[in-house]
């Protein structure tokens, strides 16, 4: 089956031979090389500043945000999350189980983030924002340099969730003043899921190394204090990051601004045809890791079904109110332009 998902993705035949090999024991200097290089390179893509630290959390990109929240805030912190779909109101969530100080700026289907809306919040006494700078459940990508600035105008520390958007959309760490930033493996590093890699400038290392976190898995501390040395304080995922190892070194060869515009040429072409064929795209400005095609006649879902049962392809159905209205078409992965028209021929058929 060809996954146009949004994760776990198509993944490529390196990594592939790479995962089905015999998983070596892990505390040794060998394998501490590994995770060592692992950091520069993965720092060095997400433009992040000097001395800047990477964690790497065996958790999915959900453990991997609700450790970001119970790292990077705390009980003193007026708290602005950006909410405009299911990951925005997930961070809503973990905030509220963890009863910490927060508001949201609440964002319709199909209403942008801009300017004007965040300046609302100026001088309200923010104190950390979080975004999932690409709305996974809509398409929606907003624009982090516009959030970053308004962060530094109002003293706020920025807290990313890049799991859908690192690789496929411009992300410059330094310039767009993001102090914490997260991704996981199955989206566009093209790995086996359970890897989150956790991105922190300096800044937010001091408040994490002073931060009180009630937990024994999720305090952040023992995993800087460990990675001096390339380790993890717990078991990790061994077998993905021996996956992200290999990725890291082929992409690390390209760079990062060839490899977004490649995202970004696979996701123009697929609009373009679908356009051609009468579908509608949202208004609002849309990531190069999905197309969410909006079906006004309600056959969504049914779409989703029929593409899977008839041509063997796994496209990503929406839930809740968006199901029937949203079926969102993934570019992450290994897939091809010849893939695509494949897609677009099954499509014009089931339409």
């Amino acid at each position: 089956m060809k996954l146009f998902t949004v994760g776990p993705v198509e993944m490529y035949s390196d990594t592939l031979n790479v995962a089905s090999k015999q998983l070596p024991y892990f505390r040794t200097k060998e394998f501490s090389d590994i995770v060592l290089d692992i950091q520069e390179k993965f720092l060095k893509l997400l433009k992040a500043p000097q001395e800047s630290k990477l964690i790497l959390l065996t958790a999915s990109g959900t453990g991997a945000m609700e450790c970001a929240v119970m790292n990077g805030t705390c009980s003193k912190d007026k708290i602005l999350i950006i909410n405009g779909g299911g990951f925005g109101r997930r961070f809503c969530e973990i905030c509220r189980i963890h009863h910490l100080n927060y508001e949201c700026l609440n964002l319709k289907f199909g209403e942008s983030l801009n300017e004007d809306k965040l300046m609302k919040f100026s001088g309200k006494g923010i104190t950390k924002l979080l975004v999932n700078v690409h709305e996974t459940s809509t398409g929606q990508l907003y624009d982090l340099q516009m959030i970053g600035n308004f962060c530094k105008e109002n003293n706020i520390s920025l807290i990313v969730d890049a799991v859908s958007s690192f690789l496929v959309d411009y992300i410059d760490m330094e310039k767009m003043n993001v102090d914490m930033i997260f991704t996981g493996s199955q989206k566009a590093l093209a790995l086996s899921p359970g890897l989150a890699c956790i991105a922190i400038n300096p800044k937010m290392e001091r408040f994490i190394m002073e931060n009180n976190v009630e937990s024994l898995y999720f305090d952040l501390k023992p995993y800087l204090v460990n990675m001096k040395r390339g380790q993890t304080p717990f078991t990790p995922a061994v077998g993905v990051i021996l996956e992200l190892k290999d990725r890291l070194d082929n992409l690390y060869n390209y760079g990062i601004d060839f490899i977004v515009a490649e995202h970004k040429n696979k996701a123009d072409y697929f609009r373009n045809e679908i356009i051609k064929l009468g579908l509608t795209l949202p208004n609002y400005p849309l990531s190069n890791g999905l197309t969410p095609i909006i079906f006004t006649n309600g056959k969504a879902y049914e779409t989703f079904l029929e593409i899977k049962e008839k041509y063997d392809m796994m496209l990503t159905p929406n839930g809740g109110e968006l199901a029937d209205k949203v079926l969102r078409v993934g570019h992450m992965g290994n897939l091809t332009k010849e893939d695509y028209d494949n897609l677009i021929k099954c499509l014009k058929e089931v339409l």
